[in-house]
């Protein structure tokens, strides 16, 4: 199985992922552009020599593009994990040194309560704290640009996706206990743990929640408050699997904007 083709069974214009922040900004991506999308940055990952079992690691807020890493690293057979830019350099390091990813995305920044917060230097030290990176990819979200000058090494998130959309996703199909997600105890009593998640466990709790506990159904609108370093985050994305659209936010739940 794969999980990212279960999750992106559906297709057409329909909403499937919603974005606001506290600024006011939105955004909305159809299945179609979802797909397209995963197709791109599957490629990209392809193209840099991914492989079953490589970890891909991202340092991201709640943005659309955060949801196409996981789907298009489990699309191709690697484990996903991510760290939200909140995170300080060291709190990152104490996770993703453990897991040794090849590739890290990170995003140039977020918003909370009224303020953006840019996270360009932290990356930079991040990438010099994991010796396994192969490739840093800046995704450009507080700023129209990327601030490569202050990443040195990395690539923009445009430059990085192919040019042209792959007609399909180059899904891997894999057993199911392949490793999916790597996520982390909270560190409070010692360096945070790793915990591994398998595709097809995972794969049945991201269905059997939403369907049977909650009753989502095609075309509801679901939203969870959370960061990318929970878990929570996770199985908000596995909602996808319903048809359901999944609204991302970015900022705090109260700020006015």
């Amino acid at each position: 199985l794969n999980f990212a083709e279960i999750l992106l069974r559906r297709t057409g214009g329909g909403e499937a992922i919603l974005f606001r922040n506290e600024r006011g900004d939105q955004r909305s991506l159809s299945w179609d552009d979802v797909t397209g999308e995963v197709a791109r940055l599957a490629e990209a990952f392809l193209a840099d020599g991914v492989q079953p079992g490589d970890r891909i690691a991202a340092y991201m807020p709640n943005i659309p593009e955060t949801a196409i890493v996981m789907l298009a690293a489990t699309a191709v057979g690697a484990t996903f994990s991510s760290c939200a830019p909140d995170f300080g350099v060291r709190g990152v390091l104490d996770r993703f040194g453990q897991i040794e990813p090849t590739i890290l995305i990170a995003g140039d920044g977020y918003h909370y309560n009224g303020k953006t917060h840019r996270v360009a230097d932290r990356v930079a030290e991040i990438m010099a704290g994991l010796p396994s990176l192969k490739r840093t990819v800046l995704v450009s979200y507080v700023d129209p640009e990327p601030n490569l000058e202050s990443v040195p090494g990395a690539v923009g998130w445009a430059d990085y996706l192919p040019a042209h959309r792959p007609d399909r996703v180059p899904y891997k199909r894999l057993p199911f206990d392949q490793p999916l997600f790597i996520l982390f105890s909270s560190g409070t009593t010692g360096a945070p743990k790793c915990i591994v998640h398998r595709a097809g466990g995972t794969l049945l709790q991201v269905l059997k929640e939403p369907m049977l506990h909650l009753d989502a159904r095609p075309d509801d609108r679901v939203q969870f408050f959370t960061s990318t370093a929970w878990v929570v985050w996770n199985m908000h994305i596995g909602f996808l699997g319903t048809g359901a659209t999944i609204l991302l936010y970015d900022g705090s739940p109260f700020h006015p904007g």
